[in-house]
C-alpha cells in the first residue's frame, strides 16, 4: 500500500455529461524494489476498481503476466490485454532506470534495497466530476519532500534540475496522460454504463449464529456476507445500548468473488439471547438491518 506521505502532484477535473450514481475510483499501484543481486527490480502492479482488486502483475511469478483477479475482467478483449502488456513492460524498464538514478543522486550504497512507488488513477465524485491523480514516493517519502531534502544538501551553485526533470518526465509522460484520460474517462465510464454488478452496491447476506462456550455463556456471532462495497458497520446492542467495548470484531476481508465478508461476536449469558441485537449498516440498505438470535 502507498505510504501516507504521498502528496497529490497532478490533478484535473472533467465534468461528465451524465451523472453516475455514487462515487467510484480506479487506482493503479506500481511498486519497484531494487535487488542488489540482480539488475532487474522486483516489480509489482495491482489495480483496484473501488475496493476490488481486478488486475495483478508480479515479475517474481514463474510465468509473469498481467492477470485478471475477478471474473468480470475476462470480458475484456485481446486489444485490452496487449495494451496492458506494453504498459507493464514500459513501467518495468523505467522503474529500473529511475531506481538507478535516484540511488546515484542520493549517493546511496548499491548493496542496499530501495523502493519506488507510483500511484495513479482517478475518482468519480458524487456530482459526476472526474478527478485524476499521479503520486510518487521513494523509500516511503513523497516527491516534494525528497526534492526539499536534496536542495538542502546540494552545495551552493550546483543544480538539481536533472532529478527534477526526471520526475517531471514521470508526471507529464505521454503514457500517464493517455492512460488516465482513456482508462478513467472512458473505461470506467463504460463499465458503469454497462451496469456491471461489481461496481454497484450488493446487499449483505446477514445472519446470527449461536455457539455455546460454557455452561453459563454463549457466543452470538453476527455475519455479513457477499456485500459490496467493503465499507460496512456491525454493531451489537444490549437492550438498545451499544456494546463496542465487549464486541469481538474482525477486519473486513475479501470473499473471493469480488465481494466482502465480516463478522462481530459477543459473549452473553445463556437464556438472555433475546436482549441482544445486531445492527448492520451498509450503503446498499435503505435503513439499518436489525438481527436477533431466533
Amino acid at each position: 500500500m502507498p505510504p501516507p506521505t504521498f502528496l497529490l502532484l497532478l490533478s484535473g477535473v472533467l465534468v461528465l455529461t451524465e451523472t453516475w450514481a455514487g462515487s467510484h475510483s480506479l487506482i493503479y499501484l506500481h511498486t519497484a524494489m531494487s535487488r542488489p543481486s540482480s539488475g532487474e527490480p522486483h516489480f509489482i502492479c495491482v489495480a483496484y476498481m473501488d475496493d476490488t482488486q481486478f488486475l495483478r502483475f508480479d515479475n517474481n511469478d514463474p510465468s509473469p503476466k498481467m492477470e485478471a483477479t475477478v471474473p468480470w475482467m475476462e470480458l475484456e478483449g485481446l486489444e485490452y490485454w496487449e495494451s496492458k502488456k506494453r504498459i507493464v513492460k514500459n513501467h518495468l524498464h523505467l522503474s529500473r532506470l529511475r531506481l538507478n538514478n535516484l540511488q546515484m543522486y542520493y549517493n546511496q550504497n548499491r548493496t542496499g534495497s530501495h523502493t519506488l512507488q507510483v500511484r495513479n488513477g482517478c475518482e468519480v465524485g458524487l456530482d459526476g466530476s472526474l478527478s485524476r491523480f499521479n503520486q510518487f514516493a521513494y523509500d516511503g517519502i513523497d516527491y516534494l519532500t525528497l526534492m526539499e531534502e536534496l536542495r538542502a544538501r546540494t552545495p551552493a551553485g550546483m543544480e538539481v534540475q536533472t532529478l527534477e526533470d526526471e520526475w517531471e518526465e514521470v508526471i507529464a509522460s505521454e503514457f500517464h496522460t493517455r492512460h488516465l484520460e482513456q482508462e478513467c474517462g472512458q473505461w470506467l465510464q463504460g463499465q458503469l454504463k454497462k451496469g456491471n454488478q461489481t461496481l454497484h452496491a450488493k446487499l449483505p447476506k446477514t445472519l446470527v449464529t449461536h455457539h455455546p462456550t460454557s455452561e453459563h455463556d454463549v457466543t452470538l456471532r453476527c455475519w455479513a456476507l457477499d456485500f459490496y462495497p467493503a465499507d460496512i458497520t456491525l454493531t451489537w446492542q444490549r437492550d438498545g445500548e451499544d456494546m463496542t467495548q465487549d464486541t469481538e470484531l474482525v477486519e473486513t476481508r475479501p470473499g473471493g468473488n469480488g465481494t466482502f465478508q465480516k463478522w462481530a461476536a459477543v459473549v452473553v449469558p445463556s437464556g438472555e439471547e433475546q436482549r441482544y441485537t445486531c445492527r448492520v449498516q451498509h450503503e446498499g440498505l435503505l435503513e439499518p438491518r436489525v438481527l436477533t438470535w431466533a
